[in-house]
């Protein structure tokens, strides 16, 4: 691969003064990239890791630094039923990092200010397993969308989509989260060897581009992060001043903060600072860098409380409406499941759409927002009763061993019925399975064990597809 001149040069200083080595470096770029798979610890026990692994041809190859990834031979099939169903996420294994060190866990209030397509903020939700909060916001509209499709599709929940700037943030946010994550935008030294266009990006937006970025994004996210609250910022370029000396600028403007050291993490190096980098020369990765940092417990911060949301708008409730919608919202989840405690947060009734918040909606209310926590389905009036229709998305978060049998249709991963299931066609059930199953009604249909979708059984054994369009099997 040809190197920008200056990239090179600039290198060959940086190994000087820091005394990492240099060989090998520039000719790791032409090196093929290495692939990876996160596998979804939400829906995959442990114990299960490597019949996934082994289901999808893989060796259990594990990724050092990620108590979930692994690398893998092939590229991960988008027409894979564990792909459709949630079981894996594709991501370069270098991007596991963060979301490993910030270690999310049940109850924590995150944001994840860069976040599509969404390898990080999925991880984090998965850690938080439905108790807290995540916010995942994307600038960019378009990505914004690529985010929503990854975030439903590994069944997500207590997850709040933005499509907001830095500024609009943090002027709602202040003083609210107490994890943040940025895995900011970068030069992207590190994807040279994987995206052919990143040099040419490079020489057009080179570090003097992001620095500015960079050092706003971080700005914005000091302001919306708890006292004793943890920041990680990371970025997938090996530039210096994006990287250590972005950092050190930060810590010299707010004294309240400090880093937070790991040296432990196998297949990562570390500084006597605290810096985390990953070398395509010395590790089995991509470039990265990754810093975790502390705020201290006494610093002063203005909070964030519901009530000074100016801009706020009672919405009113029609309550014979909006009580019957419920009733046949909780009708439907006794009817799939055993257990729907996870399924009953905030009810909140736009129109015809149901979502579900851990919190309250009056937290986003004037923000471009894109998911507002679950989205479980639509309430359908007829001329005598109010009934719920699920969404696609409900299906992907379903917990496995939550879902009543006579409603729980589980085919095998090799089962044509699969196939033709992600390709919208009617799929019918055997007759062992009809006589497990209950006789007409919602179903859902699943990839072995993990839940694919939704389906209408009829009397006569027939399923009425109901895999959404715009996810199908071309």
């Amino acid at each position: 691969m040809k190197l920008p001149e200056s990239f090179i040069k600039r290198m060959h200083q940086y190994f000087r003064k820091t005394g990492v080595p240099v060989e090998g470096f520039f000719e790791s770029f032409d090196r093929e990239p290495l692939r990876g798979i996160r596998i979804n610890r939400r829906k995959v026990d442990p114990d299960k890791y490597e019949e996934v692994l082994g289901a999808l041809g893989e060796e259990p190859h594990k990724v050092p630094w990620c108590d979930s990834g692994y690398y893998t031979v092939s590229e991960s099939s988008g027409n894979d039923p564990y792909y459709h169903a949630g079981v894996f996420y594709p991501q370069e294994p270098s991007a596991m990092l963060p979301a490993q060190v910030i270690a999310a866990k049940p109850g924590d209030i995150v944001l994840d200010m860069c976040a599509a397509p969404g390898g990080k903020a999925c991880r984090i939700g998965e850690d938080i397993r439905g108790e807290g909060l995540l916010v995942a916001n994307e600038i960019n509209e378009m990505r914004a969308k690529a985010l929503l499709r990854n975030i439903e599709r590994m069944g997500i929940g207590n997850t709040v989509i933005l499509n907001e700037t830095p500024e609009h943030l943090s002027a709602r946010f202040k003083g609210f989260f107490n994890k943040i994550i940025l895995d900011v935008p970068c030069s992207g030294e590190g994807m040279f060897r994987r995206d052919p266009q990143a040099v040419k990006s490079w020489e057009k937006f080179g570090p003097d581009t992001c620095i500015p970025m960079q050092y706003d994004i971080l700005e914005n996210a000091h302001l919306m992060l708890k006292p004793g609250g943890e920041m990680v910022y990371s970025t997938c370029t090996f530039c210096e001043g994006e990287d250590e000396v972005q950092i050190r600028d930060f810590l010299d403007r707010h004294h309240e903060y400090t880093i937070i050291a790991h040296p432990e993490i196998e297949g990562v190096s570390h500084s006597d600072e605290g810096f985390m980098r990953i070398w395509p020369h010395i590790s089995d990765g991509d470039g990265h860098f990754c810093v975790h940092m502390r705020k201290s417990e006494d610093a002063d911060v203005e909070s964030m409380t519901v009530d000074k949301i100016p801009s706020y708008k009672q919405k009113r409730k029609d309550n014979y409406g909006f009580g019957k919608s419920r009733e046949a919202y909780e009708s439907f989840l006794n009817e799939i499941l055993t257990d729907t405690s996870d399924y009953k947060g905030e009810f909140i009734l736009h129109k015809d759409k149901v979502h579900i918040l851990p919190v309250s909606e009056r937290l986003f209310d004037g923000l471009k927002t894109v998911k507002l926590g679950l989205f479980p389905g639509e309430i359908k009036c007829t001329s005598t009763e109010r009934l719920f229709v699920p969404s696609h998305s409900l299906a992907l978060t379903l917990d496995k061993d939550k879902i009543r049998q006579d409603s729980f249709l589980k085919l095998d991963r090799e089962d044509p019925r699969l196939t033709r299931y992600l390709k919208g066609e009617t799929v019918n059930v055997t007759p062992d399975e009809k006589a497990e199953l209950k006789k007409k009604g919602y179903i859902v249909i699943a990839a072995g064990e993990y839940p694919l979708g939704f389906g209408k059984l009829a009397p006569d054994g027939s399923i009425k597809n109901l895999y959404p369009k715009a996810w199908r099997l071309i």
